[in-house]
């Protein structure tokens, strides 16, 4: 073996087998799904009472950012109904025959979930109401004169609907779902439990201070925590630890331009640029973004929910202005009238 390539490091390396490992990272049932108790325990009701009943589950909304664990949720519930699972997007949905072949598919009481739900197109919306609501698809044979409407009937099934823009998806979809759920940013204990519950099945060793840490540094996102520890492990291997410290998180965090409050370098230099090019604000979206090299959606979507629950950015109707916080985490001092001048003097004096 090459003396450059060969390992004489007397510690262990973690194990490598991620690809298998990192399946198991997501929950499989209720009790495995840490966070979002109250959403929690509505559910296992709702769940325990329809298999009673011997029915289907009603259909279920989710509302959230991304990375809280909607789709999870979506198979998690499928595991406790102990029924199949089937999967698509909105944006996947291009024809309406592309959702007549998954509905026509589906089993009794199968769980049916849509990504994105808000990105559906009117005419395949509509073929949902019914199916939604009756279980049947209404199917048009034939042109002109003598087209005609057949009835396809379909097995019970629930929809369960995920979107991070409840407002534009349109009220009658909407009103079909029986159950609604919408996710909050996690907690710094449940975000704790998190890292714990992911270590363990990756059977990475941590400092309870390094957990906590990485936790705070996570933007309240159990997708986030998650990328973030694998990281953490390969700072870790790469420096020959076999457990990691608070020191690795800290370097680690360092490297990936994430602060304590986890907000990444794009994070900051949204508020920089709201402070220093508009004055704090108010500023618009487009303009914002195109500030910053994103698009909208991905401004709306991604930056800012978290920056809005970190009390770090308001959205007001004339556009989005920092808040004092801001100017104090990015150590700027913010503009003073003369007034407000001559108040912070006399404080000191």
């Amino acid at each position: 073996m090459d003396k450059k390539t060969e390992n004489t490091s007397p510690v262990r390396p973690f194990k490598l087998e991620e690809d298998e490992r990192d399946m198991t990272l997501r929950p499989r049932n209720l009790s495995e799904f840490l966070g979002q108790k109250g959403m929690k325990e509505n559910l296992s009701v709702f769940i325990s009472t329809a298999k009673e009943r011997g029915e289907s589950l009603d259909h279920l909304f989710l509302i959230g950012p991304p990375g809280l664990g909607k789709t999870t949720l979506a198979q998690v519930v499928a595991n406790e109904l102990e029924t199949g699972f089937v999967q698509t997007s909105a944006p996947a949905l291009d024809k309406p025959k592309d959702l007549v072949g998954l509905l026509t598919n589906l089993k009794k009481g199968d769980v049916f979930f849509i990504d994105e739900i808000h990105r559906l197109k009117p005419a395949i919306e509509e073929l949902l109401y019914i199916a939604m609501e009756d279980y049947g698809i209404d199917w048009v044979v034939g042109q002109g004169p003598m087209a005609r409407t057949l009835r396809i009937a379909i097995k019970p099934f629930t929809l369960v609907g995920a979107t991070t823009k409840a407002g534009v998806v349109s009220s009658p979809l909407i009103s079909r779902f029986g159950i609604t759920c919408r996710f909050s940013f996690y907690e710094q204990e449940d975000m704790e439990s998190i890292v714990r519950r992911s270590a363990g099945l990756l059977e990475i060793k941590m400092e309870k201070d390094a957990v906590s840490l990485l936790a705070k540094s996570s933007r309240g996102t159990p997708r986030v925590v998650n990328r973030l520890l694998r990281r953490m492990r390969d700072f870790a291997q790469y420096s020959g630890e076999e457990t990691i410290t608070n020191k690795v998180v800290r370097n680690g965090l360092s490297r990936l331009e994430i602060d304590e409050m986890g907000l990444e370098k794009q994070d900051r230099e949204i508020l920089k640029i709201i402070i220093e090019r508009y004055k704090g604000g108010p500023v618009g979206a487009e303009t914002l973004a195109i500030s910053i090299g994103e698009s909208v959606e991905t401004l709306e979507d991604y930056y800012e929910p978290y920056l809005i629950q970190a009390g770090l950015l308001q959205r007001t109707p004339r556009g989005r202005m920092v808040t004092n916080l801001s100017y104090g985490h990015l150590g700027i001092v913010p503009n003073l009238t003369a007034d407000e001048e001559i108040l912070l003097l006399n404080l000191f004096n």
